[in-house]
């Protein structure tokens, strides 16, 4: 029976710098292009701002499965 398994700093604060990083890119870029969508199209502002939660909303839903992948080729613990 293995011993307990230890965290490994480094490769937990290159993944928490990488979720900081890449979360503001992709939730950010997707609640623009939510914005964007709505402003280009002159649609209504309640429906503009639905666009922007719904692209959102599938920004984190990204950075899961980003986050996801990322934690599998860089493992926390050793």
């Amino acid at each position: 029976m293995a011993g307990p398994t230890k965290i490994n700093w480094l490769h937990l604060s290159t993944i928490v710098a990488v979720a900081i990083l890449v979360g503001t890119e992709m939730v950010g870029a997707s609640w623009a292009a939510g914005w964007a969508l709505g402003g280009l199209l002159q649609l209504d502002p309640s429906i503009s701002r639905g666009l922007e939660v719904i692209f959102g909303l599938s920004g984190f839903v990204l950075l899961y499965f980003f986050m996801r992948t990322a934690i599998r080729h860089e493992p926390i613990k050793n």
